[in-house]
């Protein structure tokens, strides 16, 4: 069924070649360059254009199976005691970006995860369940408060997604101003059909393309969340700004 997500997809999208392009060539140049240095979007207003958060996205999370990690251990003790005797792995996504100007009000993220059911670590082939290829997750997390420097942005899944729906193999992340305008993003994919550095999640042709019965290939589900919302908020926490309620 995977062959026939092997479509067509549109040459890199414009809005990221411009977003990638330029923040690359901002950090090469000079951090002090005044300007949008990453806003899809440019206004050839100066005045406009300086107004605009700088951000560079400069490492996008890994697919597949080195995005799973076990759960760091929390001691303390319980009544019933510890239930689940076998090691159970999350799905943590983290990227790493870089803000250039001394404060940021608000940056906007916004998470595409594509889960292989093939790769389930759980799946019951005898099962009756009838699970498509492909699940799709999105979230939006949003940071306030960001001092100049670089920074960490993560969402996460909890166990039982990878042991039922799999491991992701197609991730992306934009990120935005508030007004949504595209300052900076990128995707990363294993899934024959689907290329990497393009907005996928945006293609019709994929995401409801179906198998040769007609069935859907991709399922689109809820759980993605923040990392906050997790036990991997104690990891790390000076690396994440906060989160906005």
């Amino acid at each position: 069924m995977k062959k026939s997500l092997i479509l067509s997809v549109v040459a890199i999208t414009a809005a990221l070649v411009a977003t990638t392009a330029d923040a690359q060539s901002s950090r090469r140049n000079t951090r002090g360059v005044r300007g949008n240095a990453v806003q899809a979007n440019a206004s050839s207003s100066s005045n406009s254009a300086s107004k605009a958060p700088r951000v560079i996205l400069e490492r996008l999370p890994k697919v597949g199976r080195a995005s799973t990690l076990s759960a760091p251990s929390v001691p303390g003790g319980t009544i019933i005691g510890k239930c689940y005797m076998k090691d159970r792995r999350w799905i943590v996504l983290e990227a790493k970006y870089e803000t250039l100007d001394q404060w940021t009000d608000r940056l906007v993220f916004t998470w595409h995860v594509l889960l292989d059911t093939s790769t389930a670590t759980e799946a019951d082939k005898k099962s009756r369940e009838k699970i498509p290829p492909y699940s799709y997750f999105s979230t939006t997390v949003s940071y306030v408060n960001i001092p100049r420097g670089a920074h960490a942005a993560s969402v996460c899944l909890p166990p039982s997604y990878l042991e039922r729906f799999g491991e992701p193999k197609a991730v992306g992340l934009v990120i935005t101003n508030p007004e949504g305008e595209i300052l900076a993003g990128t995707s990363e994919s294993e899934i024959p059909g689907i290329k990497s550095r393009t907005m996928w999640w945006n293609e019709s042709k994929i995401m409801d393309s179906k198998d040769k019965n007609g069935e859907p290939m991709i399922e689109r589900r809820q759980g993605l969340v923040d990392r906050s919302k997790t036990i991997w908020a104690l990891v790390n926490p000076n690396d994440y700004e906060d989160v906005a309620q």
